[in-house]
């Protein structure tokens, strides 16, 4: 094994396996990648690209992915529920249920509307499904396990300055999931700091937090603030970013 390899391999024992998290860690590569991987294939399809496979019909009717994605969790989740597999099954198990969630997901505002709304604003609701999921699974594997496994390690002073930085980093990571703030949900996973002043701030005017706290006059604001474009996830900003440099270097 080259030097290289050999290294990875050692920090993946070292920081997965040794700390008993290796089928967590399974569960959402899997889980991302299967996302990733259908998403794009959705775009392909839309996009009419000759060399790859169309949808899957049967009779005509068309089936959905998430029926595939059901399909999987049931078997894996009665696998890993009802017979308790050892490894290599264990992970196995955890591979398949998080293909399973990846593909599910990623529909989730189908079978939320009862409606097939992939390509409409409705269909927005299954990237926020996909974010908050992929967020509290990073909250479990890196976050909040890696904070409570530091603190062990450490004297007592030591524990309850790291712990507390652990539950500030959840808290932080939750209150932007829930402002709909997802990029800097998932910054907080790596900089708990970056998501305080967003965690603050106010929540978009859809959000569950403005649901259940904004009366009148402060869901007013919030949808003046968040009014065009700015009230869109910042993956679909790139403009208006690009937009704002270019004018910051005209200034400079």
């Amino acid at each position: 094994m080259s030097p290289p390899l050999a290294s990875i391999s050692s920090a993946y024992q070292a920081a997965i396996v040794d700390t008993g998290r290796e089928t967590q860690f399974l569960f959402f590569v899997a889980f991302l990648l299967s996302f990733g991987f259908i998403r794009t294939s959705a775009h392909m399809i839309r996009a009419q690209v000759s060399w790859w496979p169309g949808n899957v019909r049967v009779g005509g009717t068309h089936i959905h992915h998430l029926v595939w994605g059901i399909i999987l969790l049931l078997i894996n989740g009665y696998v890993g529920v009802a017979i308790h597999p050892g490894d290599p099954w264990r992970d196995i198990v955890a591979v398949g249920f998080g293909i399973g969630t990846g593909l599910t997901l990623d529909e989730f505002a189908l079978w939320l509307n009862l409606k097939d709304v992939y390509w409409s604003e409705q269909g927005r609701r299954s990237i926020d499904a996909v974010m908050i999921a992929a967020a509290l699974s990073g909250i479990v594997l890196v976050g909040l396990r890696g904070w409570i496994d530091a603190t062990t390690a450490a004297a007592d002073a030591v524990q309850a300055v790291v712990g507390v930085t652990g539950l500030v980093e959840v808290i932080v990571v939750l209150a932007n999931v829930a402002k709909e703030k997802f990029g800097m949900a998932i910054l907080s996973l790596l900089f708990p700091v970056a998501g305080i002043p967003s965690a603050f701030r106010l929540a978009k005017p859809h959000s569950i937090w403005a649901k259940l706290f904004y009366r009148h006059e402060k869901r007013r604001r919030s949808e003046e603030r968040y009014a065009g474009s700015r009230g869109e996830p910042f993956w679909k900003r790139g403009g208006e970013l690009l937009g704002r440099l270019h004018v910051g270097r005209a200034r400079a």
